[in-house]
């Protein structure tokens, strides 16, 4: 399920950098650190704890 596209233009890493994310499949992906968050029922999961490393 796709993120609201005013969601996504406020969402950021949440990692010190505050970089800005984008929509990769299942995944918001970093455009610094390239982690991958988790989208779960429409529901993007900005924890870096749940954050894949770069694939």
């Amino acid at each position: 399920m796709p993120v609201d596209p005013e969601l996504l233009e406020i969402l950021a890493c949440p990692d010190d950098h505050h970089a800005p994310v984008r929509e990769e499949g299942d995944y918001l992906v970093c455009t610094e650190c390239r982690r991958r968050f988790p989208v779960r029922d429409g529901i993007p999961v900005m924890l870096l704890e749940e954050a894949l490393p770069p694939a």
